[in-house]
């Protein structure tokens, strides 16, 4: 992998958002956790975990529409995915309860003020691992919002699956840019994303955790928010939003039309912010 161009395109990103950025670098059992924080001190904190192979710098419009005004925003390089953060030598992250360890680990490390509780945002694969914590850490958490999360309250789609298949056993640039493209039905993205997404093709090929449905009886106590992509591929957004609200009856659940699932927090971002507001 040519780090410098992976690097490069990953400044390019960052360099764009709202600062000052102050880059963290958190210890945890699993390696060094990159953190991309911004936002005033001393506010109430906000973590965001982003989609399976993107990286904290996928948060860039959902920050600048608001919530760092107003939160000390936290936007985390999944340890094992592409990004900055670092694995641990011969201790990689392989079930739900070392993400779970992996957390704890990671708000101690960020030094919530007070050691009070976050409210935690994920995307696609970042929903799956948010709702985890939150039915594993609830105290830890004061509201959870999930973005299109995948394999939460709807499997996957056989098509997706198949489609994404080449692209994950064996990813380069050409088979990234053409499954988003695929995915997003053409719909322009950041070009400086997009560039960064055709980067983490030269990252070694990590598996993701995998496992059963978060228990989200566990998830009732928390205020909760859901917003799935209405063109989403990778699911039935309306079936998904069915179950979300049967399962979650005090959660708020929307659909937001018109907007694919990995185009979501880059597109959509006046909408997230509001989700994602105090």
């Amino acid at each position: 992998m040519s780090r410098t161009s992976f690097r490069a395109a990953y400044d390019g990103v960052l360099d764009r958002w709202p600062g000052p950025v102050e880059a963290v670098e958190v210890p945890t059992p699993y390696g060094v956790t990159r953190v991309n924080s911004v936002g005033p001190a001393g506010a109430p904190p906000l973590v965001l975990l982003p989609g399976g192979g993107a990286t904290s710098t996928v948060w860039g419009a959902c920050v600048a529409a608001g919530p760092a005004r107003s939160r000390r925003v936290h936007a985390v390089d999944l340890v094992g995915e592409p990004g900055l953060s670092v694995p641990a030598p011969g201790r990689a992250v392989r079930s739900v309860g070392d993400l779970v360890e992996w957390f704890d680990a990671l708000l101690d490390g960020l030094d919530a003020p007070g050691g009070g509780p976050v409210t935690l945002a994920g995307h696609s694969y970042g929903a799956w691992i948010a709702a985890h914590l939150a039915a594993r850490r609830p105290g830890r958490l004061d509201r959870l919002v999930l973005l299109d999360p995948t394999q939460v309250f709807a499997g996957l789609r056989p098509g997706y699956v198949l489609r994404a298949l080449p692209m994950l056993v064996r990813p380069t640039p050409a088979r990234i840019r053409s499954f988003l493209a695929w995915e997003t039905g053409g719909v322009p993205l950041d070009p400086a994303w997009t560039r960064l997404q055709e980067e983490t093709a030269r990252f070694p090929t990590v598996r993701p955790v995998t496992g059963p449905r978060p228990d989200l009886a566990g998830l009732r106590e928390l205020p909760v928010e859901v917003l799935f992509a209405g063109r989403a591929r990778c699911h039935d957004p309306a079936r998904a939003a069915r179950v979300a609200r049967e399962v979650l009856p005090g959660a708020r659940v929307g659909v937001l039309p018109g907007v694919s699932h990995h185009a979501l927090p880059l597109t959509a971002a006046e909408e997230i912010a509001l989700r994602l507001a105090p």
